[in-house]
This record gives structure tokens, sequence and C-alpha cells, in this order.
């Protein structure tokens, strides 16, 4: 059991017992794969190097979601490894997510994908080490997803509450997956497009922020956890207000950080999704924001190799257009709102989820 800290709500104490619950499951279910070949121990090494690290917040919200309904600050263990699933399922959809990106690093190692095209290189074998490398990483998602079903279902919480969660849990599976849906359909539009008609582009970029980030990371996990306290209809709605409006600007945080984080810090190189020609709510307001010239400039820049100078000719466009500023407003106007939403919500969880506030959108990784 673990006592939870409101004025510390990502206290390391809950992060290593989560990493710790983490660690159990894999070895057990590493032990069962190794019974299929010694080449399965490929994708277990993968899977316990990329839940060793992150923020947990997911965990993090689905516990303080526990406590919003069930009151003081005690997270039994059976919850505590309901929240830790949702950790697998986040690390299901990064390995995924960066196949699809050709991302070449994660968490400052290289990429599933990577990781596993060089050891096929290393050994000699026959075939495209790439495309051996693409393969495998989407095997490593769908094994982390299957996991991360199996460890909820197992968590050891009465019937009664698993029951009340998994809608719940079915409806996070679904969303992330439909909204990076949504997504990789987003990005088929022409940035530029954000000068002739900015409101359409924006609606769209953010309706993918709301399915693939606000509820995935914010909603669904403190409405599982509430659900497993008993939580009552009023109660899952307070929360829904409260967890949209942090999860844009959560996302919003991220997007700033793609272009602007220090690389050392996210693990990312600098300007990530420049390179990969993102089409964020950032960049959509200062396509629809810049001169023509700078507008067409950057879009000549997105999606390319660039070297440290293109990268800081990028950043001057879209500082200048005013979009880093807008965004900066976004992000505390929908902090703020997040905030309002919590006067429902009873203590210690009042003062932990909104602490979680400043953990989400102060942060430089």
């Amino acid at each position: 059991m673990v006592n939870l800290d409101a004025a510390d709500p990502l206290s390391a104490p809950l992060r290593e017992a989560v990493g710790t619950e983490l660690t159990r499951f894999l070895d057990a279910r590493g032990r069962a794969l190794a019974e299929l070949g010694p080449e399965t121990a490929d994708l277990v090494d993968l899977a316990v190097a990329f839940t060793a690290g992150g923020k947990r917040l997911r965990p993090a919200f689905c516990c303080w979601g526990y406590l919003a309904a069930a009151g003081g600050s005690e997270l039994p263990d059976p919850v505590l490894r309901a929240a830790a699933s949702l950790d697998l399922l986040h690390v299901s959809a990064l390995v995924h997510d960066d196949v699809m990106d050709s991302s070449a690093t994660r968490r400052g190692l290289p990429s599933a994908h990577v990781q596993l095209a060089a050891r096929h290189a290393a050994a000699g074998r026959r075939g495209d080490a790439t495309e051996f490398g693409r393969a495998g990483a989407i095997l490593l998602g769908d094994l982390l997803l299957m996991w991360s079903v199996e460890l909820f279902n197992s968590c050891g919480v009465s019937p009664q509450a698993l029951a009340a969660a998994q809608p719940l849990m079915s409806a996070v599976r679904a969303e992330v997956t439909g909204g990076q849906y949504l997504d990789i359909t987003a990005q088929t539009c022409e940035p530029l497009d954000a000068r002739r008609d900015a409101a359409s582009v924006l609606a769209r970029v953010r309706r993918v922020v709301e399915y693939k980030t606000a509820r995935y990371t914010v909603v669904r996990p403190l409405q599982v956890g509430a659900a497993l306290g008993g939580a009552s209809a009023e109660l899952l709605a307070t929360l829904a207000r409260y967890g949209s409006p942090l999860g844009r600007a959560f996302q919003y945080r991220d997007d700033v950080l793609g272009v602007f984080g220090d690389a050392e810090l996210t693990g990312k190189p600098a300007g990530d999704d420049l390179r990969e020609g993102k089409l964020t709510v950032l960049v959509a307001n200062a396509m629809a924001a810049a001169s023509d010239a700078s507008a067409e400039r950057l879009d000549q820049l997105l999606g390319r190799t660039l070297d440290a100078a293109e990268v800081a000719e990028a950043r001057a466009i879209i500082t200048n257009s005013g979009a880093l500023t807008a965004t900066e407003r976004d992000i505390e106007a929908s902090a703020a709102e997040a905030l309002s939403a919590l006067d429902e919500v009873a203590e210690p969880a009042r003062t932990g989820l909104a602490a979680l506030v400043g953990v989400a959108t102060r942060r430089d990784a």
C-alpha cells in the first residue's frame, strides 16, 4: 500500500511503486514468453527498457482519481497495479508512434525499431534490417497492449469495481487508437492550409488533441481510478471537466517542447517535431499569423532533415509570428479552466489534482 502526498502528487515513492509493479509483472511475463524460444528475449529486454522511465503521469492520474472517489490518502495495491497497466498501454502507443513517425530516439535511447534493426544487422541475418526492425517494433507494441489488458484484468480489485472500470478502459484503448488515426489523417493536410482557413485547420488539430492526448492522458485514467473507488456519475463528469482542458494544455506543452525543448531533457533531438513535419497547434498558429514569405519558408523547412541553423530559423519564424506566445496563453487558460473544475472534489484529492496541473503544464521534458 502506498500513501499519496497531495503536496507532491507525483512523488518518488509513487513512481517507484509503479515501477516495482511493472518490473514484477514483466519478469513473470518474460519467463512465460521465454518458453517460446530465446529469440523473444529481445522483446522483453525492450519492454523493460522503455517502461523503466517516463513521467508516470497516467498512473498518477488514475491513483488520484481513485482517491477523489474513495477519500483518504491510502492507495491499495490492486489499484496501484491497475494504474501501472496504463503505463504498459502508453509504452505500446509510443513504440507504434515511433514506427509511424520514423523517430530515431525515445527517452534518450534508440527507438525500439532502431534497436531491433541494429541487432538484426549485428547478427548478420538475412533480409533488410530496417524492415525487420519495423516489424519487430509493431509486434512489441502489440505485445505491450495485450500485457496492459492482462495486468489490468488481474490487478485484484473486486469484481464489482473491475466491472465499473472496464468500459472506461475499453474507451481509452479505442480513443487513443482512433485519435492516432485522426492524427495521421490530419498530417496529410498542407500546413499552408492554415493561411486559407485557419479556423478549420485548428479545429481539426484540436480534435486530434482531445482524443489522442486529453482523454488518453488525463480524462480516462482519472475516471478509471475513480470508478475503481466507487465514483458517482457526477464525479466522473467533474473529472472530465478537469481532465479535458488539462490534457489539451499538456499536449500544447509537448508541442512547444517538440520545437523549443532541450534535447538533453526531452530525450529527443532539438526541433524533432519540425523534422517530422508535425502539424500542431503551434505550427498552425504560426502559419496563420506569419508573413507570406515566412510562412512559405516555414513550410519548406517542415518535414526535412534540418541542421542547427535551420532549426533556429524555424524557431524564429514561429516566435516572431506570435504563435509561441499564443500557445503559452492557451496553456495558461486551459490550466485555469482545469483548476476551476475542482471546487466539487474533496480533499486531499483536490489539492493533489491541483498540483498535477503544474506538473503537467510547467515542465521541460
